[in-house]
């Protein structure tokens, strides 16, 4: 069914005169006219019957009118569905405990009126993908020293540089260390179990670890990060590494400690990434707000890998 024709029916019926529809909607009356016979003949019904008066609608004229007054308010619930500003903004987090989860919230915060759509991709192919198709938004992904490089209509901006701690129990040899250098780590076992192959998180920990020596342990299932720091607080051997931002909560029994790493600091790298055009409002305030609230850098010398082929917006 022609919406147009829909329009120009409630349009007649409210003005009661085609004269006076067609100067509402700003065409001929020539035109309301042939709106409105090919929407009697889609309907095989009359919709008006016309008096020295003007337009009168008919029985079927008013049993049709408030459907087709139905018809256009969801039309328009459509298009505010997809309209840059009246839709909620729609963002990968990767993980809802990590820090750009917490970015998130923070920018919330700041901007209350702004509705989000949070959603948790797992790997940067598929966040790219999604940001390419307009399924999201945007997306928090780690693309310093990926072998990836990012499509020409992706930008990115660097927006967090995280830096790891490690994380043991109250066990542990090194939890009455308040800080420890990555040279002290090496040969020490770092528990990983989330490290999946093929992902930028990997890619970041291997490099780490070939440059200082660590020994990432990826061994055994994912259960999750509360399984995870289960295990590490019940162990006097198991650590692991954690970002400084990270919101991760743990019952009081469990005394973990988080243990600053420096000399360098290993720094995880998180990047805003989305499409060059992208106009939602709600985006920009968002590049804004990261902007605007980057911490500074860690004190002393950091480490992260390097960037080849890191593009950024214009």
């Amino acid at each position: 069914m022609d919406l147009e024709a829909v329009r120009t029916f409630v349009a007649v019926a409210d003005a009661g005169r085609f004269q006076e529809a067609a100067a509402d909607l700003a065409i001929t009356q020539q035109a309301v006219s042939k709106r409105i016979a090919a929407l009697e003949k889609d309907l095989a019904v009359r919709l008006f019957t016309r008096t020295a008066r003007g337009a009168r609608l008919t029985v079927d004229g008013r049993a049709f009118l408030p459907h087709a007054r139905d018809l256009l308010r969801a039309a328009e619930r459509a298009a505010d569905a997809v309209r840059p500003g009246r839709r909620a903004l729609r963002v990968d987090v990767i993980n809802r405990r990590i820090a750009p989860a917490a970015l998130l919230r923070g920018f919330h915060g700041a901007h209350p009126e702004t509705e989000l759509d949070v959603v948790t991709l797992f790997d940067a192919d598929t966040a790219v993908a999604a940001v390419r198709a307009g399924t999201i938004d945007a997306s928090f992904r780690a693309v310093a020293g990926s072998s990836r490089r990012l499509p020409d209509d992706i930008a990115s901006a660097r927006v967090l540089d995280d830096p790891l701690r490690l994380l043991t129990g109250p066990d542990h040899e090194l939890a009455g260390a308040g800080a420890i250098t990555l040279a002290e780590l090496a040969g020490r076992r770092i528990w990983m179990p989330g490290n999946a192959a093929g992902t930028e998180w990997t890619a970041y920990y291997d490099r780490l670890a070939a440059e200082f020596g660590l020994i990432i342990d990826a061994v055994g299932p994912n259960f999750g990060s509360d399984a995870l720091l289960e295990s590490i607080a019940g162990s006097a051997t198991l650590a692991t590494f954690v970002g400084e931002h990270d919101r991760l909560v743990w019952p009081a029994p469990y005394d973990l400690r988080r243990i600053v790493v420096h000399d360098p600091t290993p720094v995880y790298p998180h990047s805003l990434l989305w499409r060059h055009d992208n106009s939602h409002p709600a985006l920009a305030a968002l590049r804004a707000h990261l902007d605007a609230a980057r911490p500074d850098a860690p004190d002393g010398p950091t480490w992260t890998p390097d960037d080849p082929g890191r593009t950024t917006a214009p």
